[in-house]
């Protein structure tokens, strides 16, 4: 299955003031966020790929261009030659698109239409947020239904408190952001091709075509209470590299079976009816 990545806009969130780096292009480990969630969908078995470029494009075009196998491979090097013991991206498909500098992400998604057009579905993603989300079981609810969109639902990540105020403007109660029945757009998508049906010229994928799908009954979510962590900020990409750094890695699943405790394994069972 075919898998648009989103990384081409200017992520001024995670911007440090001394890099011109995309935000997919900062590194986790020894590698960069975009190979994270690239070896994630390949993990799954999904390898061929459509970058939407747009700001940055040669730095992830230069990348994939001079891609060192012997940073995340063990090899033996036997008589100045590499021998690899195993390989990251050798059966993998990477369609390199430039769609903008300014597009929106609904817009970036047309401008691949082409390439996706003809497939029953397809996957989509914003490319820097990482998890240990079973996709495939996603993707398996999602052609079970004859809805044109599915996105995985996850809590609120805000340490901010909600206050209830009553009529005199006392504080009634005080919740987190996480106590509250809300779910967040997780950026992972399960679509069909008829989504563009719903995307206007430059328009959005949420804002135009998944809220117009949602009116219609045909917009799915997953919801989902695993691993899940976005790298939309500095802090946030500098908490995945010291989780990685302490191995704490859940999201790379190619390095270990599926250990989630029982009570985990529990709750999604019960969310996945």
């Amino acid at each position: 299955m075919k898998v648009v990545l989103f990384c081409g806009g200017y992520g001024m969130r995670m911007r440090d003031g001394m890099s011109d780096l995309p935000k997919p292009m900062h590194p986790v480990g020894p590698r960069p966020l975009i190979w994270h969630v690239m070896r994630y969908y390949a993990h799954h078995g999904h390898k061929d790929f459509v970058l939407c470029l747009g700001y940055g494009a040669h730095h992830i075009k230069d990348y994939f261009l001079n891609y060192s196998e012997t940073a995340s491979n063990d090899f033996v090097l036997r008589g100045g030659k590499v021998e690899l013991l195993s390989s990251d991206i050798e059966d993998w498909t990477i369609n390199f698109v430039h769609t903008g500098l300014e597009s929106p992400i609904g817009e970036r998604l047309r401008r691949v239409r082409h390439l996706v057009e003809g497939e029953e579905m397809f996957l989509a993603n914003y490319a820097d947020v990482l998890t240990d989300l079973p996709l495939n079981a996603m993707i398996d609810k999602f052609g079970r239904s004859d809805a044109v969109g599915s996105l995985l639902a996850v809590p609120p990540q805000s340490a901010f408190h909600c206050v209830e105020l009553g009529d005199d403007n006392s504080i009634t109660r005080i919740n987190t952001v996480q106590e509250l029945p809300l779910w967040e757009n997780g950026g992972y998508f399960v679509l069909r091709p008829e989504v563009f049906d719903y995307l206007p010229e430059n328009g959005d994928l949420i804002g135009n075509a998944c809220t117009d799908l949602a009116k219609e009954g045909r917009m799915l979510a997953y919801p989902y209470q695993g691993f899940w962590q976005p790298a939309d900020t500095v802090k946030e990409r500098i908490a995945l590299e010291a989780a990685y750094q302490a191995g704490t890695r859940p999201w790379m699943l190619w390095e270990r079976e599926d250990d989630r405790c029982p009570l985990q394994a529990a709750i999604q069972a019960e969310l996945d009816r």
